[in-house]
């Protein structure tokens, strides 16, 4: 198909639920895509947090293809062999717990819930999370988003949600009632803005769940898979939470999702209490175990230690010569850029000069590089970024 041919059957055949760049990518490796016209782009937004480790990783892509020649799919009712080797890396690299999966970060986060109502005996059913958080695009894990814009035409939504404060633990206690079931957070906001919860934030969280018999939810969806230099961000806060979700990088570019469950609660849901059917299938169970393989071997949280530290110091060095830059945060490989300016002109100059960046909250650049990124790479992005808000 040639591009105006690609153009016309999006907008003939597809629903417009996504706001379009009219490039068409055709190949990717590693932090490199190649459009229709073989025009290379440095990509540092894989797949909104999904290419932890690029575009088509070779260990990925061998594992797929070897299970692929084996068996595609098996129903849950059965067992098989990836499924089972998946649940234990998990487990082995979080806490004691059981695991659903599913396809999304979404499904995950409403596997949570649905977990939590159960937990709660239908006495306690309240979820509280917090403003600018994002959940998901389902009804329930939207009605836990603290961002208007998202609900608005979608009510009403499902009852049983409060949105309090980011890093307010009085408004956490003042939101408590005694159908309070649940904590939901992001310990980075990602589409809020780039937020990282406060240690001291957090610890009172946990604290606070234990007093209260609460369940603390942790939705790693963007932050867990090495992301933040550590398999998941909790693991920087001295805490274990009740519940973490699961999706986006692990499945390597394929779709999947994961709830992970303390131990001693896991079986809350028990037979034909909630299910999923592609779930944990046995390709990309696969994918996901190449994943954790290449991030163990290949040495990823230590690659993203090193490169965090460098990318920090170069934006840093670039806000202190350019005004329209307000703040620097985030942690790891996981980034926010604050603008005084609107972002996504700077977006689509990045685009035009062949860099790949995000644009959330209206003014925060969003950089999510590929984990295995270089010093190289990211000398030529920030050099990019540079240029084009020097002539903005």
């Amino acid at each position: 198909m040639k591009l105006e041919e690609v153009f016309s059957s999006y907008k003939d055949y597809i629903m417009p639920t996504y706001t379009k760049t009219p490039v068409v990518f055709v190949k990717g490796k590693g932090s490199r895509l190649w459009d229709i016209h073989n025009r290379a782009y440095l990509d540092f937004f894989p797949g909104w947090g999904v290419g932890n480790l690029g575009h088509c990783h070779p260990k990925v892509m061998q594992a797929v293809r070897d299970q692929v020649s084996k068996l595609i799919f098996i129903p849950n009712n059965y067992y098989h062999l990836p499924q089972a080797k998946l649940a234990r890396e998990i487990v082995y690299r979080a806490f004691p717990a059981k695991v659903f999966f599913c396809n999304s970060g979404a499904e995950a986060n409403e596997a949570a819930i649905k977990f939590s109502r159960k937990f709660g005996k239908g006495a306690r059913h309240e979820i509280i999370s917090f403003e600018n958080s994002f959940h998901g695009r389902t009804l329930a894990a939207l009605a836990a988003t603290g961002q208007k814009k998202y609900q608005e035409g979608f009510q009403p939504l499902p009852e049983g949600f409060k949105t309090v404060k980011f890093n307010d633990i009085e408004a956490v206690k003042k939101a408590l009632t005694d159908k309070s079931i649940a904590i939901m957070l992001e310990l980075i906001q990602g589409e809020g803005g780039i937020n990282v919860a406060d240690k001291e934030f957090v610890t009172a969280l946990r604290r606070l769940c234990d007093e209260k018999g609460l369940l603390l939810i942790v939705d790693e969806v963007q932050t867990g898979v090495a992301r933040t230099g550590k398999y998941f961000a909790y693991q920087h806060y001295g805490i274990t939470p009740d519940i973490i979700t699961l999706a986006k990088a692990i499945g390597g570019g394929l779709p999947i999702g994961v709830m992970v469950a303390r131990k001693e609660i896991a079986d809350t849901l028990g037979p034909g209490m909630h299910a999923s059917t592609f779930g944990g299938g046995p390709v990309i169970c696969r994918a996901a175990l190449a994943v954790l393989k290449a991030i163990q071997k290949e040495k990823i949280p230590a690659n993203v230690e090193k490169m965090s530290g460098y990318i920090f110091l170069k934006l840093n060095a670039l806000k202190n010569k350019l005004p329209v830059i307000k703040e620097v945060r985030g942690l790891g490989l996981m980034i926010g850029v604050e603008l005084s300016i609107a972002g996504s002109p700077i977006v689509e100059k990045c685009l035009q000069r062949g860099l790949l960046i995000n644009c959330t909250h209206d003014n925060v650049l969003r950089l999510m590089p590929a984990l295995n990124i270089t010093k190289k790479e990211i000398d030529k992005a920030v050099d990019i970024l540079a240029d084009v808000l020097e002539s903005s």
